[in-house]
């Protein structure tokens, strides 16, 4: 009879390896003897406990965040819980599964997470195995100012019902203030699956989630005092990039380079002023037991309009050039009669067909705006720097401005702050092995972080940043740090692309081109390539330039370099930190 084994890279950790393997050794005996096991007894601690794996697709870390928390329910609930991104797990690993949940949030136009994409294509070809021994449930976290509102989620319920497994829970698609709704699918699944999976159901304290642990939270963020508010960019510069820093005081915020922190805002008061004037009341006014201008300048999102507001100041106010971009169904034509309007703006096209109670109905919660972190811990154990644009625009006899970047410029000199952990945007554990960074514009906060970590482990490996923006005279940010690790042979090479600089416009996407060879052997020998900054064009044409240097100078055809590139996504080694 042959006696089954737990493979060396089975996901168990020690004290679970050593009780299978024991319980393995046990059940073989019994069957030698041919004796049947006891059966197992609801709340037996030494009864198997039923296996899940949760699996999430993340941008941001918010998924993660939530899969962590449906761990904890699970395991107070019997279960024995594996989480890991969907990054972790081959397809056919997964088809093995018995019970699966899946966590994944929606980046940009209903795309899936960078975490989530080479599963996801998997599990979307045609070769893609039938699944009937799966049962599932999919939490999708989303924001409904998008079109493509859960995307991804809609899109793994799907496929994974096409594919035969058991849906044994309703998706629930979250809008940006998630947490009650996540929490209570989160009951929802676990319930559903104690009955058919022989968990024990017996309720036990829930260990804290890392989020927990660190204590401040979006619903409780730690008030930090702005230490440093310094203008980076010069005095001919078309942008206003500033350099923050955070007094972290007892908070016990701890950060890792790589993190980033989320920053909770509050709205322009001239705006706030302005939009009870187009209502005839003061700030003063109470709507409900708050005042009007608590509601708009803490509460509210009072900048970009919600589809709620445009679609109900459409149905009442015949504007027909309104109708025709929201009734056309082209994003393309709503977005550019959105640009540069607010809230106002709409408002102005209502007139007075909207009470303000009505107005307050259709708004949106005012949402945190999360900054990759510019300095490491290790280096600046006390303190976290970010690095802004200040968004300032004027527009139809009005200024506008970006609603957090222009807070922390102007007024912030308090910010309601808590941490956002990217864990696969870190520096290589191997002290040894290259990185080569490409970080135009404020993108290049991230790599500050990294260099600092560098340089305070006293790593040997080699860096490589690409930089750009437009003139180098006003644009370089952090000019004199980056030139003195250069000189000190922290930096071994910098590429600097300024496209306004010359005739013809030079980007990173241009010097990664014309260093082709020397960065393919980077890769080849163990290099991480890093991106941060623009998801639009900025990261798409970098991702181009990429796998053309990786066809270039690797001998590939285009397949080929596609498949070369998803490698360095399955080892981790591209990854990238886009907005």
């Amino acid at each position: 009879m042959k006696i089954a084994y737990i493979p060396q890279d089975a996901p168990f950790n020690e004290d679970q390896r050593a009780w299978l393997s024991g319980f393995l050794a046990g059940l073989h005996s019994r069957l030698a003897m041919n004796v049947a096991p006891p059966p197992a007894v609801p709340g037996d601690q030494s009864a198997p406990r039923p296996a899940l794996r949760i699996l999430y697709g993340t941008q941001t870390g918010n998924a993660e965040g939530v899969a962590n928390d449906a761990s904890a329910a699970a395991k107070a609930q019997g279960f024995d819980v594996l989480v890991s991104g969907l990054d972790e797990i081959e397809l056919d690993e997964f088809a093995g599964l018995e019970y699966v949940l899946i966590v994944t949030s929606t980046y940009g136009e209903g795309e899936m997470p960078d975490n989530a994409e080479l599963f996801w294509e998997a599990l979307s070809a045609s070769t893609a195995p039938r699944l009937e021994g799966v049962s599932f449930g999919v939490l999708a976290l989303g924001d409904t100012s998008y079109d493509e509102f859960c995307q991804a989620g809609k899109l793994f319920d799907t496929r994974l019902e096409q594919l035969g497994a058991a849906r044994v829970v309703a998706r629930a698609d979250c809008d940006v203030d998630y947490e009650a709704q996540a929490a209570e699918w989160i009951q929802s699944a676990v319930s559903a699956l104690v009955p058919s999976s022989g968990a024990s159901g017996a309720p036990s304290t829930p260990p804290p989630s890392a989020v927990a642990r660190s204590g401040w939270t979006r619903k409780n963020p730690f008030v930090a005092r702005v230490a440093v508010n310094h203008l980076l960019s010069g005095p001919g510069s078309d942008k206003e990039i500033r350099h923050f820093e955070f007094d972290l005081a007892d908070s016990g915020i701890e950060y890792v380079a790589g993190d980033a922190l989320a920053v909770i805002p509050e709205n322009d008061p001239v705006l706030v002023d302005a939009i009870a004037g187009h209502f005839r009341v003061s700030p003063d006014t109470l709507v409900g037991d708050e005042p009007l201008g608590d509601l708009l300048g803490h509460r509210y999102e009072i900048s970009a309009p919600s589809k709620d507001l445009l679609g109900e100041v459409e149905r009442r106010a015949e504007n027909p050039e309104l109708s025709h971009v929201l009734r056309g169904g082209v994003k393309e034509t709503l977005e550019r009669w959105l640009y540069g309007k607010d809230i106002l703006d709409v408002l102005s096209i209502a007139g007075d067909d909207l009470s303000l109670d009505e107005f307050i109905g259709l708004l949106k919660p005012l949402q945190h705006r999360a900054y990759s972190i510019s300095s490491s811990a290790l280096a600046h154990p006390d303190r976290i720097h970010l690095t802004v644009a200040s968004v300032r625009y004027h527009n139809s006899g009005r200024m506008r401005g970006g609603v957090c970047s222009t807070f922390l410029a102007d007024r912030g000199t308090e910010s309601k702050i808590f941490l956002q952990p990217n864990r696969s945007f870190r520096v290589p554990a191997d002290d040894h092995a290259p990185m080569i960074m490409v970080g135009p514009g404020t993108g290049v906060a991230p790599f500050r972080a990294f260099l600092q970590e560098r340089e305070q482990r006293g790593a040997g490996g080699r860096n490589w940043l690409f930089f750009g923006d437009q003139h180098r005279e006003h644009d370089f940010a952090y000019a004199e740090e980056i030139t003195a690790w250069q000189d000190s042979g922290l930096l071994n090479r910098l590429e600097l692309a300024f496209s306004r600089d010359q005739a013809e416009k030079v980007y990173v996407q241009t010097r990664m081109r014309e260093h082709g060879q020397e960065l393919f052997g980077w890769l080849e020998e163990g290099g991480h390539f890093y991106v941060c900054g623009d998801a639009t064009r900025m990261a798409k044409d970098v991702d181009k330039a990429l796998h053309d240097v990786v066809a270039t100078h690797g001998g590939l055809d285009a397949d080929g370099a596609v498949e070369y590139v998803n490698s360095l996504k399955r080892e981790k080694r591209y990854v990238r930190d886009v907005y």
